[in-house]
């Protein structure tokens, strides 16, 4: 099979491209490096099935252009940082729902009727609803990223109905793992390698979230694609558990023997737009036979341990 890969060069999305080459699938990455990294390519351009565009999805031409002779795009490629919405209020309609219209365009323009699409499970906002099932109806939205995401699930949904496409729509939680460049165990690690005496904490600690492991994340993805063939299927993706943040950092201090003084910034959400209680219904992605091979707090150490190995990330992230 030849799968179409939107950022490629990121943290999912390379790790992505090297399970599906390793299956032998061939690979045509695309990637504009605006997040993603070259590095995290290095053991996909060794591979002959692998070739990479590195262009922006909001060039439409060249996107089109690109994805001849397709069989399935898989769409990564978007702003994943929830919390500077509000400092740039069009990066995540550009690059997460008009992005995603320029793919859909571009497979209905070479004839390319399977997607695989990464939302969120941000689209629930302040859920009614816990643990939140994929029927779950939608709140008002609580982020812009949510509601770029939201808007994107729309755009996909109405192609497969005005087009005859089929798509996945997978709602993650945050991933964890390997290749890890942004979120809370980044943060804290790169305050206690600055300070180990004191730790900043948005929000009050208390905030309550699930995680998932980049490799079972990326298992679910491939599990639902083979067992379900619905014109739109839509998938939660994380753990049946969740944890505060104070009960992460507690993991990262033990782990790094340090017991920095913690200041907290208040309130029951680390920024505008945060959910602080996210916990979604896997149920539907368990009957296909899925289950995480990591516990969260596996995850969290799994990261922590490579970004220990690797510290050159920590200032490539600043």
């Amino acid at each position: 099979m030849r799968c179409f890969v939107t950022g490629c060069a990121g943290f999912i999305g390379s790790t992505l491209t090297e399970r599906l080459l390793s299956q032998g699938h061939r690979v045509v990455g695309y990637d504009n490096f605006s997040t993603g990294r070259d590095a995290f390519l290095r053991n996909a351009r060794a591979q002959p099935g692998f070739s990479l565009v590195r262009a922006d999805l909001l060039d439409g031409e060249t996107l089109t252009a690109s994805m001849r002779a397709v069989d399935l795009v898989f769409h990564l490629g978007a702003n994943a940082d929830v919390r500077f919405g509000t400092e740039h209020p069009r990066r995540d309609l550009e690059q997460n729902t008009v992005a995603t219209q320029h793919v859909l365009e571009a497979m209905r323009r070479n004839g390319v009727s399977r997607i695989a699409f990464t939302s969120s499970g941000s689209v629930y906002g302040d859920a009614a609803r816990v643990p939140t099932p994929e029927d779950a109806p939608f709140p008002v939205q609580t982020s812009l990223y949510g509601a770029s995401k939201a808007a994107a699930e729309g755009l996909i949904a109405a192609y497969c109905s005005g087009f005859g496409f089929r798509a996945h729509i997978f709602r993650l939680v945050s991933v964890l793992g390997e290749r890890y460049t942004h979120g809370h165990v980044l943060d804290f690690w790169r305050q206690l390698q600055d300070d180990p005496r004191r730790l900043r904490v948005l929000g009050n600690g208390r905030q309550r979230k699930s995680y998932l492991y980049v490799h079972d994340c990326i298992d679910a993805m491939l599990l639902a694609l083979e067992r379900a063939h619905e014109p739109v299927n839509i998938f939660n993706v994380g753990c049946e558990s969740s944890c505060e943040v104070n009960d992460s950092l507690g993991w990262i201090c033990a782990a790094l023997g340090v017991t920095p003084a913690l200041e907290y910034a208040g309130g029951d959400r680390g920024w505008p737009g945060d959910n602080p209680l996210i916990l979604l219904d896997v149920s539907r992605l368990k009957a296909l036979g899925w289950k995480p091979r990591l516990t969260i707090r596996e995850a969290v150490l799994a990261t922590l341990a490579y970004l220990r190995a690797n510290p050159g990330m920590v200032d490539a992230c600043r």
